[in-house]
C-alpha cells in the first residue's frame, strides 16, 4: 500500500495550501488539481487515482485556494491566475522544478493558466473537461451542470437537495452519489468561509479588469506542451462539443472520450483512466 501524507505549506503570499503527497523519491512529479463544485477537494476528486500514479510518479494532489483545507481568501483576481500563482509558490516551497499537471474542470483551467504563465515549470497536461478552454459549439450555455452549480448558494441558501441535484449532473453512474458523499460535501460546502470563497471565485470570472484571463481558449495556440484532453461522452457540465475548439487550437493535443461517463472521468472510469493517463505521461 502506498503511503499518502496529508500536509500543509504556508506560502510567501500568506496563503496556506493543503495537499496530499505520495511516491516521494520517484523521478517525475504529477500535480493533481480538482474541480470547483461545492465541497470539492483533492481527496474527493482523486482518491481513486493517487495510489496508482504513486507507483511511478511523485504525486502532489492540491486543495486549490478556497477549497478543502486550504486558505479561503475572498479578495483576489481572476481565479485561474490566482490559483496558478499559488501553485507556482508551492512548487518553489517544495523544490519542484517541473511537473506534469492533471486537472479536472476548474483544475484543468488552473493547469492551462499555469502552463501559459510558467511554461518552463509545466510538463505534459492531462485535462478532464477543463474550464475556460472549452466552448460549447452545440450545447446550450450555461449548461445544466453550470445552472445547478449557480443554484446551490442562491437564496434562500444552500440545501442538501440542491447539492444532490448538482452532483447528479456530474456522473453517468448515479450510484456514485451516496448519502455519505452528500453529507461530506455538504458539510464542507455550507461552511460560511467556503460559501464566501465560492462567491469570490464566481465573481472573479466577470470582473471587467481581469475576466479575459479566464478565456483560455484565446491563448490555447500558445501551449507547447503535449496535451491529453479527456471527456465523458455524457458530460452535462462541459459537454463533449466543448472539446472541438481546444482540439483544433492546441498544437500537440489529442482527445480521448469515455462512453457512459460524465464529468468525473477520473472516478467513473478510474482503472482505464489511470492506465491511459500514465501511459501518456511516460511514453
Amino acid at each position: 500500500m502506498v503511503e499518502i501524507k496529508s500536509q500543509d505549506a504556508t506560502l510567501p503570499s500568506g496563503l496556506t495550501l493543503h495537499y496530499h503527497e505520495a511516491g516521494v523519491g520517484n523521478e517525475s512529479t504529477v500535480v493533481m488539481l480538482h474541480g470547483g463544485g461545492p465541497g470539492a477537494s483533492a481527496w474527493s476528486n482523486f482518491s481513486r487515482n493517487i495510489d496508482a500514479f504513486a507507483e511511478e510518479f511523485h504525486v502532489i494532489a492540491v486543495d486549490q485556494p478556497g477549497f478543502g483545507k486550504s486558505s479561503k481568501p475572498t479578495e483576489h483576481g481572476q481565479y485561474f491566475t490566482h490559483s496558478a500563482n499559488a501553485l507556482k509558490e508551492l512548487f518553489d516551497a517544495l523544490g519542484v522544478d517541473k511537473a506534469h499537471l492533471l486537472g479536472n474542470s476548474l483544475g484543468g483551467g488552473t493547469a492551462v493558466r499555469f502552463a501559459l504563465n510558467f511554461p518552463d515549470r509545466a510538463g505534459r497536461l492531462v485535462l478532464m473537461g477543463p474550464g475556460g478552454l472549452s466552448i460549447n459549439v452545440f450545447a446550450p450555455d450555461p449548461t445544466e451542470g453550470v445552472q445547478r452549480l449557480g443554484q446551490f448558494a442562491a437564496p434562500p441558501g444552500p440545501t442538501k437537495e440542491k447539492l444532490e441535484a448538482f452532483l447528479r449532473t456530474m456522473v453517468y453512474d448515479q450510484s456514485l452519489i451516496t448519502e455519505e458523499l452528500l453529507d461530506e460535501r455538504f458539510a464542507a460546502a455550507s461552511a460560511p468561509e467556503s460559501l464566501a470563497a465560492m462567491k469570490a471565485m464566481g465573481k472573479s470570472f466577470s470582473q471587467p479588469e481581469s475576466f479575459e484571463e479566464g478565456l483560455l481558449w484565446r491563448e490555447a495556440y500558445k501551449l507547447r506542451q503535449r496535451v491529453l484532453l479527456i471527456w465523458g461522452r455524457e458530460d452535462r457540465v462541459n459537454p463533449l462539443d466543448g472539446a472541438l475548439v481546444a482540439l483544433k487550437l492546441i498544437p500537440r493535443a489529442q482527445l480521448h472520450v469515455f462512453g457512459r461517463c460524465g464529468h468525473w472521468a477520473q472516478l467513473e472510469k478510474f482503472d482505464e483512466f489511470n492506465r491511459i493517463t500514465r501511459d501518456f505521461l511516460t511514453d
